[in-house]
């Protein structure tokens, strides 16, 4: 685009949204444009910032005016899947302030705004006794979780978050505030459950709670000289867990910060962490293996369900980080193995994690949509810190280089939440991948949506 062109661009962005546009050049475009990994340097041609649905129709009507896509983002979490696309000729959307969530205590239901993130929810299910299918960490945005798959620490014994979502609100690439669901537009419905922001901007979706009032969750840890045989133990102790738990094994590298608490400022620890859906007798018997190894700090214990966002740690800041993810078909004596040289031994890996999915999470369930179950019971995970911007490459090459360390193990399948970038989502979508190219040429024949999760 020409700088003619550019200007007249923006002059006529600025005509049709008025200070619902931020623009290069505007005070708060430094400040608009960023996720929440800061690693990632978005610049799109101009930021988005609608308080409702209208806001969100008016804002795609102008794009298509003035020949621009359309970026659709909440948290910027995931922001790493959304670096690959060219932003210079798209408007960032952000929908951080549709926040809001009300629940149906009767149903066990609620409807979540496209800002919205899981406290959000938390706060309005708790006092019912209700809780979600809600990530790690409170802070994620709900809408680009569910509807990318979703993995929960009651995935096991209750499936992907994506198939807890009954409805859908959401502007078109014409234009038009719709919804979808089994009974409404139901091939959208399909698509957008997989699809997510490839096919329109979702201002609000309607999805189920579950009656969980608190839980047994909490964490074990040791310092990484038992690395080896706390690895092997646990992945021992996951082939005959039940459905009923949900588990992660990691290891943690921490940098000597001050802020950090004492038991893991500069140290390297292992850690396994998780609920175990079960009365407190029985979640005791079932822990036990585990408990034998003599962890160094043992929080094990039954807790408001709201707390289960704080048990795996994740920094409650805005963090610049590279990431990569992969499943794994199996995690036997020899890949555990593989896993603890790289998990130990990479320069500049922050964080390794092995999750153990499966059960629930594994099977389709009638209805739904192009997402609907994962196929490993294992989900490998890596992180690595940006402390500058210069570090950047050799942490993407931390990360990737946990995921080839096990290429012998790996699954023909991904989980899309785990997914950061410079990565086919072919594996993440499966058999619905050819279907959902189609569906995308149907619903947004230009391509005026640019999705973390590109689908064309």
């Amino acid at each position: 685009m020409s700088t003619i062109d550019t200007l007249t661009t923006a002059e006529r962005l600025r005509s049709l949204l008025g200070d619902r546009i931020v623009l290069p050049g505007d005070a708060a475009y430094e400040t608009a444009r960023l996720p929440w990994n800061r690693a990632i340097d978005q610049r799109p041609f101009a930021v988005a910032r609608p308080e409702s649905a209208e806001d969100v129709v008016a804002v795609v009507r102008a794009a298509a005016a003035t020949g621009l896509r359309v970026a659709p983002q909440a948290t910027g979490h995931g922001a790493g899947a959304l670096a690959d696309s060219d932003l210079s000729g798209a408007i960032l959307v952000s929908l951080a302030a549709m926040r809001g969530a009300t629940v149906d205590p009767e149903t066990r239901t609620a409807r979540v705004l496209g800002g919205s993130q899981w406290n959000d929810v938390l706060a309005q299910s708790t006092p019912h006794g209700l809780t979600a299918l809600h990530g790690s960490a409170g802070d994620v945005g709900v809408v680009g979780y569910a509807l990318s798959g979703g993995v929960s620490f009651l995935a096991r014994a209750h499936g992907l978050a994506v198939n807890a979502v009954r409805a859908v609100q959401l502007v078109t690439a014409e234009g038009h505030l719709v919804r979808a669901s089994a009974d409404e537009n139901p091939e959208l419905f399909w698509a957008v459950r997989g699809g997510s922001g490839a096919f329109g901007i979702v201002v609000s979706l309607e999805l189920d709670l579950l009656p969980y009032a608190d839980l047994f969750a909490g964490m074990l840890l040791w310092d990484t000289t038992h690395a080896t045989a706390v690895a092997h133990a646990w992945a021992d102790w996951t082939r005959t867990a039940p459905e009923s738990v949900s588990t992660s094994l990691r290891i943690m590298h921490f940098p000597p910060l001050p802020e950090l608490p004492p038991f893991l400022s500069g140290r390297s620890v292992v850690v396994i962490d998780g609920v175990v859906l079960e009365e407190d007798d029985a979640a005791v018997g079932i822990l036990a293996p585990l408990r034998a190894l003599g962890p160094e700090m043992d929080t094990f214990a039954r807790i408001p369900a709201r707390e289960l966002v704080g048990v795996h740690m994740d920094p409650p800041e805005p963090s610049p980080a590279a990431s990569a993810g992969a499943m794994l078909a199996s995690f036997g004596d020899d890949a555990v193995d593989a896993w603890l040289a790289a998990a130990t031994s990479t320069p500049g890996l922050s964080f390794a994690e092995v999750r153990h999915v499966g059960g629930a999470a594994s099977h389709r369930p009638d209805g739904a949509g192009a997402v609907g179950s994962l196929a490993g019971d294992h989900l490998l995970g890596g992180i690595a810190m940006v402390p500058v911007p210069e570090a950047a490459p050799a942490a993407r090459a931390a990360v990737h280089g946990l995921v080839h360390a096990m290429d012998a193990w790996l699954a023909p399948s991904l989980a899309l939440t785990f997914v950061d970038g410079d990565v086919s989502r072919e594996l993440g979508f499966g058999d619905a991948a050819a279907r959902l190219r189609e569906l995308k040429a149907i619903y947004d024949p230009a391509g005026m949506f640019t999705a973390a999760h590109p689908v064309d």
